[in-house]
């Protein structure tokens, strides 16, 4: 809270049209505690009046009580991270929610809230492409209106890495993950789910105004270790470390580092981003002097496939959203 009032100069006079709580665990805080923290956030900024207002919460955490003090204080979306329906699998990934609780606390969430995402995840040697779909056919039916799905990855010096490496579980195969993706396309697009970037899927009208701001480049601000702002020129992003972010908080000092973009920075962070939604990459946005290179790039894959030009957007086909990293890289300007 105290950050809070620091950056209260931060975005101009913006309307502020999303707050997200998340990065962490949000749903253990009191109903008190986020209560008064979106109350500092309203004195602060600028909030639209339509704002929507996102809590990350954990299944095991969520119960009627919460969920009526949650919508009572102004939020107004959930994210809600349930990974599967399957205890074996939830077991594999070490999560603390069970199945029952996963389905039991979904039921639950949908009679106080129209607007909830899910996260599944797929691509884990448990996972059958018959498990798959029940997982997905039982998103679809607890009337989620908003899923996302992610591939699993297996960062470096993580205890399931090292698992791996020491063969007590099975590895990634990314042949799998590619044709459990694309299943999922087409059982989500047949459900009247709109893909508008490659991870997430929503019924008409029910996109993430939050992410989507990331991905159409609007300024943001983030409050709390780790987290990170953009004003437009710049990012920043405050120190990890938890007791050094307090002790300089006390002393009216935001602890954070910097990073001036250059403009052909800006461009990358524009072609990632905008590469992965369904409007594509408006090469109109491009600088000019920039366009050249980009459209020279994008040949091989519009010959191969991946990418169609329509209306001077670059948009990736089925077959491309496989390789949508890989393309956004291989488009890069450098300068």
């Amino acid at each position: 809270m105290k950050e809070t009032g620091l950056q209260k100069d931060y975005l101009g006079n913006e309307i502020v049209e999303t707050i997200y709580f998340g990065g962490g665990t949000p749903s253990l805080l009191t109903i008190s505690d986020l209560r008064l923290q979106i109350e500092k956030i309203m004195e602060a900024f600028n909030i639209s009046k339509n704002a929507e207002i996102t809590l990350e919460a954990n299944p095991d955490d969520i119960n009627e009580e919460k969920l009526a003090g949650w919508k009572e204080i102004g939020i107004n979306r959930l994210s809600i991270g349930v990974q599967s329906f399957f205890e074996e699998d939830l077991l594999w990934m070490n999560r603390a929610h069970n199945a029952e609780q996963a389905i039991g606390n979904l039921q639950l969430a949908v009679k106080y809230f129209d607007n909830i995402t899910m996260d599944l995840i797929y691509g884990h040697p448990l996972l059958t492409n018959e498990k798959w779909k029940q997982n997905v056919e039982k998103a679809i039916a607890l009337n989620i209106p908003h899923i996302s799905c992610y591939a699993l990855t297996v960062e470096p010096k993580t205890p399931l890495h090292k698992m791996i490496k020491e063969k007590k579980k099975e590895d990634i195969q990314q042949e799998k993950q590619a044709e459990q993706f694309l299943l999922l396309m087409e059982w989500l697009e047949n459900a009247g789910y709109e893909h508008y970037e490659i991870s997430n899927f929503a019924k008409p009208g029910f996109r993430s105004r939050h992410n989507s701001s990331y991905w159409q480049g609007k300024k943001y601000l983030g409050l709390g270790p780790s987290a990170h702002s953009f004003d437009g020129k710049s990012r920043q992003w405050n120190i990890s470390n938890n007791n050094t972010y307090i002790e300089l908080l006390e002393k009216n000092d935001i602890p954070f580092e910097k990073e001036m973009l250059t403009p052909s920075q800006k461009a990358n962070e524009y072609i990632m981003t905008s590469l992965r939604t369904m409007e594509g990459l408006d090469i109109n946005k491009i600088p000019e002097a920039m366009s050249h290179e980009l459209q020279s790039a994008s040949k091989k894959f519009i010959e191969s496939g991946k990418l169609t030009l329509k209306e001077n957007k670059l948009i990736l086909t089925k077959e491309g959203k496989l390789f949508a990293d890989g393309i956004a890289a291989d488009l890069f300007i450098i300068i």
